[in-house]
């Protein structure tokens, strides 16, 4: 029965990659639009300010200032920034604003994949669905142009499929030949089969148990926040007005003069920084909020019905160890039907994503249960050799998808990406829906409806192949000239040369001497990620306001690790308030803002909350004596619990210097109670979880653990070393 299932699955693909082959032949007119739109915008469009950037101070002194802007558009996400770049591209007088920071909400929290989606040609396939056939057409031509004009942020990625049934071989390699097929000449590589053998090669963490080979694949990967950033910046550089932190209030409206109906003119927005009140006056206004594409809806009608139904998906991030560095896995079929994807990014592995229905929030938090799914999704196709401990995930996070849909549908799974592109009665635009590779393509189409809604003058879109901030004068080989010219670290000059492409070399500018031989410059604001000090100061002149658009926008370290994050804050807040002129108080409030940001929505409570919910010691009596007898080398005088002091002496007895205020936190990670001591008890608790895998990283277990080795080394001082008493 399985195998008839999959011979007409098999079947049924055949015919399917045959009219793709047709249709994609039909489509390939696009490819040459797209070199002819590359030749003029990049050698036609102004850009005044190539240089130099506005300061956000002065981006809003035009908002105020402009007697009226062809376009205004709310929200600074991926869609929102597509469509303010699109507007300006053509010519017309664009404004933009977000009331967070751009990209802060659903495109900075995604699987990071510029991709067609496989799952929905499968639909499309199986129910013969002409529409998602065409969704997934567009955003494969999508996902070859963003590769193309953002270089330096993304690059083709290899991503396996492994097979545990020969049945399944046939079907599966039907269906990803079919999207190599869709993709026609914009296809980034070609798939192909792997044995068993060679599979466990290219992906030796793999469970060996009845797998039969494996297909690998090629989707694009990029930094999703970063990107964003870019598009927006670029936009801003084309002359664009655009401002995060500013808030719509309300809409304005006026008659029409010639039917007397109310027509949106405007917004009245809040400066989130100053507090400040005033007016944007357009010809147009385009809500393009996600998520909160309602809430804005509601301000043009009341009684308009919700269009969108909201979906979260919860990533994690585990160390990089649990993947290959260049390969990503995808598990087609996971316990309740969903997809999970296994990417390697940034040096780490991420993994994800769930899809449940949720309600609309400025701060999604990352649930103990959506976690724990992904890790048990994952163990299932790692080998039981790899131990998928709880506590190797270093950060977590929670996007919310706008999803269109039917306000009464309740399950998100069959819901389809489509996006759709609506004008009400008073000419507010509406883009909702999509997916983040057809931001480009969304925003064409918006600004299409614009023009003709409100009889804009403007021409055709200019944006295929119009080049993203840092992508112009990016190489493969820039991080090279970065080393030569500037004497910074090989890791630190790949990253900036992979962050900012050709502006990278401002950021060196920036960086600080470090008064050793090696690296010359560039200071590291924790020491196991590559992220300098000069970026902060640079990320104040990519608009960023607070601490926390630094540590999870501009760099992505609080999406990495949030025990780095919360590390590094110290320091990033002293430079920008250093550069923005802060007053101890403001440091103060930025600081504890940026610390609650780690702690719910990068996913540090729920991390926190595995050793302080173990209330159940489960160790052996020989396990607990074992400790026992470790704790009570730190606790000489058998007083029941530890304080720093106590660790310090005996790390003096080993030659071992920390700083005091670091072994302060090192003892505060485990003070439950946070009475200033570790208590036996506590520390038993952690040594529990420890065990069981809740808690990996501990670093007061591993630095008694390594003290209690060093003691047992020394051994006792033998009578005629010690002087004999005398």
């Amino acid at each position: 029965m399985a195998f008839r299932k999959a011979l007409k699955g098999t079947l049924i693909g055949g015919g399917a990659v045959a009219t793709a082959v047709g249709l994609s032949q039909f489509f390939e007119y696009r490819k040459n639009q797209a070199r002819l739109a590359y030749v003029e915008a990049q050698g036609e469009l102004k850009v005044p300010f190539k240089d130099a950037l506005p300061t956000r101070e002065e981006q809003l002194s035009t908002l105020r200032n402009t007697e009226e802007f062809d376009v205004l558009v709310v929200g600074g996400g991926a869609t929102g920034s597509g469509c303010a770049l699109d507007a300006v591209t053509r010519n017309l007088k664009t404004a933009l604003v977000e009331r967070s920071d751009f990209s802060s909400g659903t495109s900075s929290r995604s699987t990071k994949l510029i991709h067609g989606g496989v799952r929905y040609l499968q639909k499309a396939i199986m129910k013969l669905d002409y529409e998602q056939y065409m969704m997934v057409k567009e955003a494969l031509h999508e996902r070859a142009n963003l590769l193309e004009i953002a270089p330096h942020l993304s690059a083709p990625l290899p991503i396996m499929l492994p097979v545990y049934k020969w049945w399944q071989l046939p079907y599966y390699w039907a269906g990803i030949k079919m999207y190599d097929l869709v993709a026609g000449s914009q296809c980034l590589k070609s798939s192909y089969v792997l044995s068993k053998s060679k599979a466990l090669e290219f992906f030796p963490m793999l469970k060996k148990d009845k797998l039969v080979g494996a297909i690998v694949y090629y989707d694009g990967q990029h930094n999703d926040a970063r990107m964003n950033l870019a598009i927006a910046l670029t936009a801003a550089r084309h002359g664009a007005a655009i401002a995060n932190y500013t808030e719509v209030v309300h809409l304005l409206k006026k008659p029409d003069p010639k039917t007397g109906q109310e027509k949106v003119c405007g917004a009245r927005c809040r400066d989130v920084v100053t507090g400040q009140e005033f007016d944007i006056r357009a010809k147009c206004v385009i809500n393009a909020t996600g998520p909160f594409t309602d809430s804005l809806r509601k301000m043009d009608n009341q009684k308009t019905a919700n269009i969108c139904q909201p979906s979260a998906g919860v990533h994690i991030v585990i160390p990089g160890y649990y993947s290959p560095d260049n390969m990503g896995l995808l598990d087609p079929a996971t316990s309740d039907g969903r997809v999970i994807f296994f990417l390697p990014w940034e040096k780490m592995t991420i993994a994800g994503t769930t899809d449940t229905p949720t309600e609309v929030t400025a701060h999604p938090i990352p649930m103990e249960d959506d976690i724990n799914f992904i890790l048990s999704e994952v163990r299932n196709y790692l080998s039981p050799d790899v131990e998928v401990r709880r506590g190797d995930v270093l950060a977590a996070w929670s996007g919310i998808r706008p999803l269109v849909t039917d306000p009464s549908s309740k399950d998100t799974q069959s819901i389809c990406r489509n996006h759709i592109v609506n004008v009400s009665d008073s000419g507010l635009i509406t883009i909702a829906g999509g997916k983040w590779t057809t931001y480009r393509s969304m925003a064409e189409e918006t600004l299409d409806a614009a023009i003709k809604a409100h009889n804009l003058s403007a021409g055709p879109s200019r944006t295929v192949g119009l080049t993203l901030e840092g992508g112009k004068d990016w190489t493969p080989t820039l991080y090279i000239r970065l080393v030569q010219d500037y004497g910074l670290e090989n890791e630190v000059a790949q990253h900036l040369a992979a962050t900012y492409g050709g502006r990278s070399f401002e950021v060196a500018k920036m960086a600080q001497v470090t008064g050793k031989r090696w690296p010359i410059v560039g200071k590291r604001l924790v020491s196991e990620f590559p992220y300098i000090e000069s970026e902060v100061q640079y990320a104040i002149k990519e608009y960023a306001c607070t601490a926390i658009d630094v540590i999870s926008r501009r760099t992505r370290l609080g999406f990495l690790n949030v025990q780095a994050a919360d590390e590094a804050l110290p320091r990033i807040v002293e430079i920008m308030g250093k550069e923005l002129q802060w007053t101890e108080q403001k440091k103060k409030e930025e600081l504890e803002a940026a610390k609650n940001f780690l702690y719910l929505e990068m996913g540090y409570k729920a991390r926190s909350e595995q050793l302080s919910k173990t209330t159940e010691i489960s160790l052996t009596p020989q396990e607990v004596a074992r400790y026992k007898k470790r704790f009570y080398k730190f606790d000489k005088e058998s007083k029941g619990f530890i304080t720093t002091v106590d660790v310090q002496q005996v790390l003096e007895r080993l030659s071992i210097h920390i700083d005091e205020n670091a072994l302060h936190e090192i003892l505060n990670e485990v003070d439950l109670n946070k009475n200033g001591q570790v208590e036996l008890d506590e520390f038993l608790q952690l040594m529990s979880a420890v065990q069981r895998g809740q808690i990996s990283d501990s670093r007061l277990a591993i630095l008694l653990k390594t003290a209690e080795e060093g003691l047992d080394l020394r051994g006792p001082v033998s009578v005629d070393r010690s002087g004999g008493g005398v």
